[in-house]
């Protein structure tokens, strides 16, 4: 299933070249590892393997930017167990994959916001972020605590604060202003956002800068999204008619 469309109009780019920009929500590791028997967070450990494997496929895909949707401002809902599971599943993922990140010329950036998240592991985020600041072949943003709603909603206080201090007239503030208050202000807009596990929704992901991303729904697991399926969806997106509003020749 697929939907929408987005990257900034005008850009004078070959979008049969495939998709630039690539977000995914990997969904359904907790489904995935209820239906072996197994505990939820089998199926957050099987879905962090996966990220592995699909961050060290995007580069010979053409992919040169990836955001991946670890954990939402709206999972801390879930399990006091399961949350905290998840929390030490990134610190570990952060430390093991850390040197791997600079051997492969991976630079990491992290969005959402922070504040939440206990000390250590916004220590961690922050020395992988440095440790790759030069990496250069893929730019991969994890977001955790992330939402975009909040999002949206502190780059509004932070450009409000400007006005009120003078930096910033409020009559010069259209749409291209905003963006540089975004989390995601040094990247591109997606081309492309995925979503695994068969649920046809957003839930709240880069709200203002997928408004002309396109859409791919697929039924597969996160833990079962393999290198060959996503080189399949990737390959899908250059066959669309991308017209930012316009109208075709």
């Amino acid at each position: 299933m697929m939907q929408k469309a987005r990257m900034a109009p005008g850009k004078p780019r070959d979008e049969r070249a495939g998709p630039r920009h690539v977000a995914i929500i990997m969904d359904g590791n907790g489904r995935w590892a209820q239906s072996r028997g197994r505990p939820r967070l089998f199926g957050h450990h099987a879905g962090a393997r996966r990220v592995r494997e699909i961050v060290a496929a995007c580069p010979d895909l053409g992919v040169g930017y990836l955001t991946i949707f670890a954990f939402s401002t709206e999972n801390w809902k879930r399990t006091q167990t399961e949350v905290a599971g998840l929390m030490s599943l990134f610190r570990r993922y952060i430390v093991k994959e850390m040197q791997e990140f600079v051997r492969e010329d991976v630079r990491v950036r992290f969005i959402g916001d922070r504040y939440r998240l206990e000390p250590g592991l916004r220590a961690l985020m922050g020395e992988a972020e440095e440790m790759t600041a030069h990496c250069t072949r893929l730019n991969l943003t994890i977001a955790i605590n992330y939402g975009g709603r909040d999002e949206v909603a502190r780059a509004m206080r932070r450009l409000a604060r400007d006005v009120a201090e003078g930096r910033l007239d409020p009559d010069t503030v259209d749409e291209q202003t905003l963006p540089r208050y975004l989390d995601t202000r040094v990247l591109p807009d997606p081309d492309l956002v995925i979503r695994t596990s068969g649920e046809a929704r957003i839930s709240n992901f880069l709200l203002w800068q997928s408004a002309y991303a396109e859409y791919e729904f697929i039924d597969t697991l996160w833990p079962d999204f393999t290198r060959d399926i996503f080189a399949r969806v990737l390959s899908q997106y250059g066959a669309r008619d991308r017209r930012f509003g316009a109208v075709s020749a």
